[in-house]
């Protein structure tokens, strides 16, 4: 039988249209960027973003919900406007990689807070990927 921290992981998945897993207590939806033929050095890289949470305090609900994000530098703008007016915290914006093409920027996301509001500001805010 599934714990509720491993039923709420699943619909976190399910509402950030990612896929789900689950261990030591932690959550973590994965989202294949695969329309985005990216090279490192010239060889294919896969491209995901990743978001999590952790440690759902059962007075509040709340959990400390982390993202790691990766768009290209079109979609930047428009998806850091929509986390930041829904209340997460940009805590930074840089690029990984010399020589990815093409150029991925990656913005790492943090806030506590339900898991399951978390993923729906996540998935409104991820709407600006082309």
């Amino acid at each position: 039988m599934m714990s509720n921290d491993e039923l709420v992981c699943q619909e976190f998945a399910r509402i950030i249209g990612g896929q789900e897993g689950f261990a030591g207590g932690k959550c973590v939806a994965t989202i294949s960027r695969n329309e985005i033929h990216a090279t490192i050095l010239g060889e294919r890289f896969g491209v995901t973003s990743s978001f999590s949470f952790e440690s759902i305090d059962s007075q509040t609900g709340r959990a400390l919900c982390l993202g790691r994000v990766a768009l290209l530098q079109k979609e930047v703008e428009n998806f850091v406007a929509s986390i930041i007016k829904q209340g997460i915290i940009v805590s930074s914006i840089h690029n990984e990689w010399l020589f990815d093409n093409p150029n991925l920027i990656y913005i790492n996301i943090e806030a506590v807070d339900n898991p399951l509001v978390f993923a729906r500001k996540v998935r409104r805010a991820l709407r600006f990927q082309r």
